[in-house]
């Protein structure tokens, strides 16, 4: 099978590995313990592939499948046997009662070749279709770890950017409480605006420490999917066009119902539904084996003594089943309706990825929208901003319209911050749910990233 999503994306990640940092701290007794800190999207990447055991349960289960095709292809394989017996006896006759006792040995070896098996063909087809079920459910599983990992990281991102921009908020707050200040103390400002300055700046104080805890709160969210210790992240750069999307949302639900690992899964179960009933109609198909062994032997029927032979036997076994109890009857049913489950399985499958599709592309689209509108917002509360402080130091404005245009100034930009996060978010999402998402998406979005200033 080929899905869009192959293992190329791993060592596409692998080559672009960075070694994280490594910071020893002493432990009790002198003992240190290494603590490993990660700062590009790699390394998180990286680390929470090998951290994630969700991800590894979906690689075991695809290592049951591929055993489990294995064993049935094994079935139809020649089967060889030997086996070998040495008893001791004794054989008594009446009306004699005369005791015979002798040693017996019989050795054999036997070989078997599968010609018709109705049950054994289909059962290697279902396994081998249960094999590319649990593979695209690998690389599913795989898509939503590294999306949910970068969205974690650009979580981290977004909510420090918050911090560093409502620090300088609190700073251009407290600048002009001091102005105010001075002023009153020079009977120029009324209490009024002194009281009003220290309403906003305690206001920002608050949103501060809210946005300190939600900064620690997302750095742990990291650490947790990743393993990963969170040391200073790799910045997006401000100067990036972020690519728009341009293509219609009809184009990406075809993406979609054609390449979504778990469509594909879906799709693979219903298969291998269908074969488990075709397997089990072959309870009532015959089955040819081909028959080769060679005997050697020196007792007959009941271990009775005779002189020892050299049997070679080759045959054809015809195996006709007659009637099974209405078992057989019972186990088609069942398989039957597990195959209407997996048919519905896959639609309900198919409903939901379309569905998140399209929400994702939306989203994709509002937030071009809200970017665009956030980046022209920016510049015009700076501009009001810049009005309103010279309008101040002319006695034109009151010093409530400076603090509300700082506040409009700020405010505006971390929801420029947060659009142009919320914008690369979304797109990988889109590009997740359609199944496209490749390590060229992901290497493309860690190039996006500049490193932190010392």
């Amino acid at each position: 099978m080929k899905l869009t999503l192959l293992p190329v994306l791993c060592l596409s990640l692998t080559s672009l590995w960075i070694p994280p940092a490594f910071t020893a701290e002493p432990e009790r007794g002198g003992v240190s313990t290494i603590l490993i800190e990660g700062s590009t999207l790699e390394d998180f990447f990286t680390a929470a592939m090998d951290y994630s055991p969700r991800l590894r349960i979906s690689e075991e289960r695809w290592n049951v499948g591929t055993a489990r095709k294995k064993s049935a292809t094994g079935q139809l394989l020649p089967q060889i046997n030997a086996n070998g017996s040495i008893s001791d006896n004794t054989q008594s006759q009446d009306p004699l009662n005369i005791a015979n006792k002798y040693r017996g040995e019989r050795y054999s070896v036997q070989l078997s070749q599968v010609l018709f098996n109705w049950q054994a063909f289909a059962a290697r087809s279902a396994a081998a279709l249960a094999e590319d079920q649990a593979e695209a459910e690998y690389f599913a599983e795989l898509g939503w770890l590294l999306t949910d990992v970068a969205e974690k990281y650009f979580n981290v991102l977004q909510t420090e950017d918050a911090v560093t921009s409502i620090r300088t908020e609190l700073e251009a707050v407290t600048n002009q409480l001091n102005q105010i200040q001075r002023l009153y103390d020079l009977q120029s400002a009324k209490i009024t605006d002194l009281y009003s300055a220290q309403a906003r700046q305690a206001a920002v104080q608050s949103q501060q420490l809210n946005m300190e805890s939600e900064l620690a709160l997302a750095r742990e969210a990291l650490r947790a999917a990743t393993g990963l210790n969170v040391g200073p992240l790799y910045r997006l750069d401000q100067g990036i066009a972020i690519p728009t999307q341009s293509e219609t949302i009809d184009v990406w639900l075809e993406r979609a119902r054609n390449s979504n690992q778990q469509i594909q899964a879906r799709e693979y179960a219903m298969r291998a539904a269908d074969k488990r009933v075709s397997q089990q109609r072959g309870t009532y198909m015959p089955r040819v084996s081909l028959i080769a062994q060679q005997q050697l032997s020196d007792i007959g029927f009941d271990n009775t003594h005779m002189n020892r032979t050299d049997t070679t036997y080759v045959g054809v076994d015809v195996q006709i089943p007659l009637f099974a109890g209405g078992s057989n009857r019972a186990s088609v049913s069942e398989a039957a309706a597990l195959r209407g489950i997996a048919e519905n399985e896959l639609r309900q499958t198919q409903l939901e990825i379309v569905e998140s599709t399209r929400m994702a592309y939306l989203q994709v689209k509002a937030s071009e929208q809200r970017t665009q509108a956030a980046e022209k917002l920016l510049e015009s509360t700076e501009l009001s901003l810049s009005s309103m402080q010279r309008g101040f130091e002319l006695g034109a404005v009151t010093s409530v319209d400076v603090l509300n245009a700082m506040r409009d100034r700020f405010q505006a930009e971390r929801d420029l911050q947060r659009t142009r996060y919320e914008h690369i978010k979304f797109s990988l999402l889109l590009k997740r749910e359609a199944g496209t998402l490749s390590g060229d998406d992901l290497i493309d979005v860690g190039s996006w990233l500049i490193a932190p200033q010392p």
